[in-house]
C-alpha cells in the first residue's frame, strides 16, 4: 500500500513550499529514487525546473518537465509534470503540490503531500487528507 506523509509548513509562502519540494526530491535522487513532482500550474513546472537547479549551494537535481515526445525514455531521477501522467516505469515517489488526488498516485511506493499555511491550500489539503484517510491509507504528518 502506498505510504503517505503530509508535510505541513506554517509559511503561506509559495516558495518555501516549492523549496521544500526540491529537498524532498534531492534526498529522493540520493537515495537512487525515481520521483515525480505533479505541480499545480505549468509556471510552477518551470519554477521548479529553476529551482532545481538553484535551490542548494553547489546542488544539482537532474530532472526534466515533461511534454516531449521522448518521455518515456526520461532517464532523469527527477521528472515534473503538471495534468499529466509520467510515461515512466518507475513508481518511487511522487511529490504532489496539485490541489487533487491525481487518480494514478496509487501506482506510487510513496506520496509527499505538500501544504502551506495559505488558507485556501490548506482547505484543498484537508481534502486531499480525507480522500486518503476515507479510502484506509494510514497517513504520516510532519510539521516544517
Amino acid at each position: 500500500m502506498t505510504q503517505i506523509d503530509f508535510y505541513v509548513l506554517g509559511s503561506e509562502s509559495d516558495d518555501a513550499r516549492l523549496q521544500l519540494a526540491c529537498r524532498i526530491a534531492d534526498k529522493a535522487m540520493q537515495l537512487n529514487h525515481h520521483v515525480f513532482i505533479n505541480s499545480a500550474t505549468d509556471n510552477e513546472c518551470r519554477r521548479l525546473d529553476e529551482m532545481l537547479w538553484t535551490f542548494s549551494q553547489g546542488s544539482f537535481v537532474p530532472h526534466r518537465i515533461l511534454g516531449r515526445e521522448d518521455d518515456e525514455q526520461a532517464l532523469e531521477p527527477v521528472l515534473i509534470g503538471h495534468a499529466q501522467e509520467p510515461a515512466s516505469k518507475h513508481w518511487d515517489l511522487m511529490i504532489n503540490l496539485a490541489n487533487e488526488v491525481p487518480e494514478y498516485f496509487s501506482r506510487y511506493q510513496r506520496v509527499a503531500e505538500l501544504v502551506d499555511g495559505n488558507a485556501q491550500r490548506r482547505d484543498l489539503g484537508r481534502d486531499r487528507y480525507r480522500f486518503y484517510r476515507d479510502r484506509g491509507y494510514k497517513l504520516n504528518t510532519h510539521k516544517m
